[in-house]
């Protein structure tokens, strides 16, 4: 069986690294005050039990300018909040992140949209989000709709898409704001095949361009695919670093393991 066709990887060396961490800590603080009875509710005054998350854990890492990096773990163990990070959603607790050049980032579905615009009226709203101006946005209309194959609804409210035609719309979006750094958190599994496809060689095209990408998927087929290094965050901490076979390789294993 051939192996798969790897897309991209690392070029444009003399560049500032796209992304850098540095003793990356990310901790959330958890209150446990359950409200469920009257009784709950009425002794809310007393102390609450607070817990310590520790999402991500002393990170090191770095992304060089025009290079893929995938990002593989189970679930929990801090993928989506690093990429949160580096989209500037979450601050970090503690240490340094670096970003060089414009981020797009493909999160949540449905993050950044709200329900009660149009699917016109969010790319206007995303669009100025991510740094583009609204004439620059409106040169751009056409093809985001297009890309996204969604003319005859672009005039509905996105409380009325389904999650594929929000992946359509969202990866549209980030598709054509000319990001330097592409972010993509797991989004691609909920489209059709053929509309994958279309999403996979527009990465091909980032890549050809020199762009970054961070690219979070359980489908290890797709990681193959995408990129040539691979990290392995394990509760918040970097598990692995190097190729993408080799990392795959030690995350199944340890997968496979009975603890």
């Amino acid at each position: 069986m051939a192996a798969p066709e790897v897309l991209g990887g690392a070029s444009a060396q003399q560049a500032p690294p796209a992304i850098q961490l540095e003793q990356l800590n990310k901790e959330f603080l958890l209150s446990h005050q359950p409200y469920a009875s009257l009784k709950g509710l009425l002794l809310s005054f007393l102390p609450r039990r607070l817990e310590h998350l520790h999402a991500i854990k002393n990170l090191n890492l770095t992304v060089q300018a025009g290079e893929t990096v995938a990002v593989i773990g189970k679930n929990g163990s801090g993928k989506s909040t690093l990429l949160g990070i580096i989209a500037r959603v979450y601050k970090p607790t503690s240490g340094r992140c670096i970003v060089n050049g414009r981020v797009a980032p493909l999160l949540e579905l449905g993050a950044g949209f709200h329900p009660d615009l149009t699917g016109l009226e969010n790319i206007f709203f995303n669009a100025v989000i991510l740094g583009l101006s609204r004439k620059q946005t409106q040169e751009r209309l056409e093809q985001i709709v297009a890309f996204a194959e969604l003319e005859e609804y672009i005039d509905a409210p996105i409380r009325t898409y389904s999650v594929g035609m929000l992946m359509r719309l969202g990866f549209s979006i980030a598709a054509h704001v000319d990001a330097d750094i592409l972010l993509v958190d797991e989004v691609l599994a909920v489209g059709d095949a053929q509309f994958q496809a279309k999403c996979y060689r527009k990465i091909q095209e980032f890549q050809t361009m020199g762009r970054s990408i961070l690219f979070v998927s359980h489908d290890m087929e797709a990681v193959r695919k995408v990129a040539r290094r691979a990290v392995w965050l394990h509760q918040g901490a970097l598990q692995a670093d190097g190729s993408t076979d080799e990392v795959i390789g030690q995350y199944l294993q340890a997968m496979n393991t009975p603890a």
